[in-house]
């Protein structure tokens, strides 16, 4: 059996130029990723330097700390915030928000993990990277730590009126509601309630991001100690990757930090825990404010304790077992727990955790019963000895090393930079003490598994070995406890009456006066003129839009985008939305969902499945509705099936495009059942993590029909019906008319007009081209009588309050606009992010005590929206909305704000994507008529825009009395929605 050594390739040569103070330690080039990685050392404070060469404009920097919590009070998370909030050089309350409207940059961010806390920039501008790097240094490195901001963002007591001594006391702080709307998803909950028994020593054992309970416990000196010893540079682990040299880094990051520093003799890291000699059983409690029916609201989930993530083979062979066991409906355990009757769904938590020092695999159901514990256990258990006794067929496991293969090729970046995908791949091994190296690189350990499975005992023994004999494994039943919360509110309600009742007149005036000094604090105007910056000089005269041609391929326009997909090619089938009426249209969102997870060809789901893993990256369906540019009053969509491939297998992704539209199953009734109860899970537990677009959503419902769809089908009111369809489908007669609905739906989507997309290489196009055109020439013709989709006018204002299970607020409002083509469209675009920096930022978030909240415009539907994030208040972020427009129209703006409102309109708008994204954003803006002249245009008009611009806007389109309001709250604020005269829904 080969070796990964004698797969591994040479090494690359030493760079040209290298920096004196740091140490080149290896260079070596990865193929399959189109870069060469080169690893230094500094060498007075041993912090390595990993770079990744590339060809790449879009440069990527991250510093990240080993952070290693001893407690839940949220330290690691809380100094990430205090980080940022002023340092020696730039001596400003809030240097990082005031960066970002100061730059043109791609990301901008800073994550705290469960033992890591990093800080990742990314810009196209060479300019800009080297002013974020400099205060990203500064920052992290010399950080002033001011009281009062640890106050802010962490947590600090506070009198219910600011001023008044008599008033009662609350807990207030960034971090502190941050993580109370984070503890309100019941998938955080349940992940930190599991990662505390499978880790009881270490320090996974406790809640990085802080558990409210705790986060008031934590000082200010534990802050400043915390700081001193994890801060340093020989904790840390510096990255790059673009086409910025590796010594140009070094250079900055040495003149500008590490010179200042010797080598800490402190070792900071994870020691692998303790393992159990016998599986542990537990149950908890979790907080469901619900007054229904709680029987089928139970989480059973096992989680075992794996091998280390650092050592290679390990983790590929944990990703193995992972892609055996969960891949798709046709995995062995996957399918027991889709179909099972013990509970709804798998648990979100179903997969491989391979960030920690130790692996962890985890799987189980939701919406179960806590009597089903044991029996949910059987179940499992007997499917692993079911794959431990008899194994899986050879072709399931290639399809795995297929699908790992596929996912190291593949060039992303429409969520996060490319190069900052690749470092955060690298990041936990090297904070680790592992070779980020050899993880990126896995051609070599991928032939080694290739070989191994050529064995038929290997999967069978890996089973057995990693879960089956593994006694490190618990068992975690999570029953819903209705009164829960109101127990946690009347704890914290006797523990600040404690704390109120024990304060000395000393201390009484100490709060008194730390409110005061905070509130001054938040109200002080710094001079922005100490921070480094862009202007509109160096902002690129045109954005980049993908170019792509248009052909006839079997009867039909195809279009073709030529870019450097890394040897991937994309499909898609797009079809004009027909004429569906009330009924069906309600059912759209699940007719996509189920369309690609169906049996088709003539084969099973099961077998389409298997299929899809062994030839694609997937196949998904889904629709798009988007209004003209000059009236969103007028709305067209498609329905589309789209899929990737590695070029080898473009003609079989065809085919499976085909056959998923020529032949699905709408007959398999059991799995249409399994996949809506699936898609129920995903949406409800979506509203906490993305409760200010949903509250938008909402918002503007009333504004035009796309809102209005928008709200109806994939928001709160989606999930209303969601909910109410899920529970009348277990009656078998409401499920067969259902699933006949969703064909009703499929054959009036067959006989649409058509077209393909297609992007790939280039040099392969007419490969690609002529695969397409074999298969599809066999495709059924469409019907002549075709009814496009259309929909009345909407404009109506919307009062809604929607309650569901969360501890904070998320809060919108919503006023009537103009679409894209309008002359003010890009006024409106530039106001939101003046409101943001300029007022919305300070009053919502510092003051407030808000994760976070904002304004933005959507042109598509024409509506201006004001949102707030995990916020603790409601009426009071109301009526700041309101004092937005007021401090726009009758305060004083200086032009330094707008340029800075302005660059963050066109950074967004220039920010880069993924090949393939950002050939389907060219594609699908021009389908909807945003042609490239059209853009280009807009962004000139955001260029022009001017301070009198928008106070017009302003004054035309905020009117009060235009505006709609929608709120996501909890049960405790019914009657303060019903006395604001909303109406209140039960989510």
């Amino acid at each position: 059996m080969n070796s990964v050594a004698a797969n591994r390739p040479e090494p690359y040569k030493r760079p040209e130029q290298t920096h004196e103070a740091f140490e080149w330690v290896r260079s070596e080039r990865i193929e399959s990723l189109n870069v060469i990685v080169e690893e230094y050392r500094h060498r007075i404070t041993g912090a390595p330097h990993f770079h990744l060469a590339s060809d790449n404009a879009e440069n990527v920097f991250l510093v990240a700390f080993r952070t290693v919590p001893e407690d839940s009070t949220g330290v690691a998370h809380i100094l990430e915030h205090t980080v940022l909030c002023g340092s020696e050089r730039y001596p400003v309350r809030d240097p990082f928000f005031m960066m970002i409207r100061r730059s043109l940059n791609t990301f901008m961010n800073a994550f705290t993990s469960s033992d890591w806390t990093a800080y990742p920039f990314a810009s196209q501008n060479r300019k800009d990277f080297t002013n974020l790097l400099d205060v990203y240094l500064d920052a992290v490195f010399f950080s002033r730590l001011h009281e009062l901001d640890f106050a802010q963002e962490g947590h600090r007591i506070e009198f219910a009126e600011p001023d008044n001594p008599e008033s009662e006391l609350t807990f207030k702080g960034v971090v502190f509601n941050e993580m109370k709307g984070a503890m309100s998803s019941v998938t955080s909950t349940l992940w930190q309630t599991l990662t505390q028994y499978l880790f009881p020593t270490t320090t996974y054992h406790y809640n990085s991001g802080g558990d409210p309970e705790h986060i008031p416990d934590l000082t200010y000196e534990q802050l400043r100690s915390f700081y001193k010893t994890h801060y340093h540079p020989s904790n840390a682990v510096f990255m790059t990757c673009g086409n910025i040299p590796a010594v140009d880094h070094q250079a900055r990051i040495h003149d500008r930090a590490l010179s200042r520093f010797d080598r800490l003799d402190v070792h900071i890291a994870v020691n692998d825990e303790k393992r159990y000699y016998a599986p542990l059983r537990v149950q908890h409690s979790y907080a469901l404010d619900d007054e229904t029916d709680t029987s089928d609201k139970t989480h059973i989930v096992m989680g075992w304790l794996l091998g280390r993530s650092t050592n290679l083979r390990e983790q590929l062979e944990a990703q193995l077992l992972e892609g055996v066991l969960l891949d798709d409906s046709a995995s062995p355990l996957r399918h027991a727990l889709e179909t099972t009757d013990l509970g709804d769904a798998p648990s979100p938590l179903c997969g491989l955790e391979a960030s920690n020092r130790e692996m962890s695999f985890m799987c189980g159901l939701e919406g179960s019963r806590a009597e089903h514990a044991d029996a949910v256990e059987m179940l499992v258990l007997q499917v692993l000895r079911d794959v431990a006794e008899k194994g899986v067929p050879r072709e399931r496991l290639e399809s795995v090393l297929h699908q790992l293969e596929l996912s190291q090729r593949e060039v992303s970046g429409d969520g996060y930079p490319y190069g900052l995908q690749l470092i955060l791949e690298g990041l936990s091994c090297a904070i680790h003490g592992g070779d980020p190296v050899a993880l990126l690189n896995l051609d070599p350990v991928l032939e080694e598994l290739r070989s191994n499975i050529q064995d038929p005992g290997y999967i069978r023994q890996l089973i057995q070995r990693c879960l089956l004999d593994n006694q490190h494994r618990v068992r975690l039943t999570m029953v819903p406890d209705t009164g829960l919360s109101a127990r946690k509110t009347a704890a914290e309600t006797t523990r600040l009456a404690h704390i109120k009742e024990q304060l000395s007149d000393e201390q009484r005036q100490f709060v008194l006066r730390q409110a005061e000094a905070l509130a001054k604090r938040q109200k002080q105007v710094d001079d922005p003129g100490v921070l480094p910056k862009v202007g509109l000089e160096d902002v690129p005269a045109e954005m980049q839009i993908a170019q792509g041609d248009t052909e006839t391929v079997a009867g039909k326009p195809l279009s073709f985008f030529a870019q450097g997909t890394n040897g991937l090619v994309y499909q898609e089938v797009v079809a004009d939305l027909p004429d569906l009426g009330e009924q069906l249209l309600d059912c759209l969102p699940y007719y996509t969902n189920c369309l690609a997870q169906l049996g088709c060809g003539g084969r099973d789901y099961l077998e389409t499945q298997a299929l899809q893993s062994s030839v694609s990256g997937g196949i998904h369906a889904s629709s798009t509705l988007r209004g003209a540019v000059d009236d969103v009053q007028s709305l067209r969509g498609h329905v589309l099936i789209a899929g990737k491939a590695l070029l080898r297998n473009n003609r079989s992704l065809s085919r499976l495009l085909l056959d998923t539209m020529e032949t699905p199953r709408f007959d398999e009734l059991a799995r249409i059942r399994d996949l809506i109860a699936q898609q129920r899970a995903r949406r409800e537990q979506s509203v906490t993590g993305n409760g200010h677009s949903l509250a938008m959503l909402a918002a503007a419902s009333g504004m035009s029909p796309g809102a209005a769809l928008a709200h109806r089908l994939r928001g709160l009111a989606g999930i209303h019906y969601l909910k109410r369809l899920d529970d009348s489908l277990d009656d078998e007669e409401q499920l067969a008319a259902f699933a006949g609905r969703l064909q009703q739906i499929h054959q009036l989507v067959h006989a649409a007009p058509r077209q393909y997309l297609l992007i790939g290489e280039a040099e392969h196009r007419a490969q690609m081209r002529q695969e397409l055109e074999t298969v599809w020439m066999r495709a059924a013709a469409g019907s002549d009588a075709f009814t496009r989709f259309s929909q009345s006018p909407v404009r109506h204002q919307v009062r809604d309050a929607w309650i569901t299970n969360t501890q904070v607020n998320f809060c919108a409002k919503a006023y009537p606009t103009v679409p894209i083509q309008h002359p003010d469209a890009a006024a409106l675009a530039v106001l939101a992010g003046f409101l943001r920096n300029g007022y919305l930022h300070r009053v919502i978030r510092e003051q407030g005590g808000a994760y976070g909240g904002g304004a933005s415009h959507d042109s598509d539907n024409a509506s201006f929206r004001f949102y707030s994030y995990r916020d603790p208040r409601l009426e009071e972020t109301l009526e700041d909305f309101d004092r937005a427009v007021v401090w726009l129209l009758e305060e004083k703006h200086e032009a330094r704000q707008l340029e800075e409102a302005i660059l963050g309109v066109i950074g967004s708008i220039d920010k880069p994507g993924s090949p393939a994204g950002e050939a389907r954003d060219a594609f699908y803006n021009e389908l909807y008529g945003r042609t490239p002249d059209q853009r280009q245009a807009v962004r000139r008009r955001i260029l022009n825009v001017t301070l009198d611009d928008l106070r017009r806007v302003t004054a035309t389109y905020l009117d009060p009395g235009l505006a709609s309001v929608a709120v996501i709250t909890g049960q405790a604020k019914q009657e303060a929605c019903r006395s604001l005269g909303l109406n209140v829904n039960q989510l």
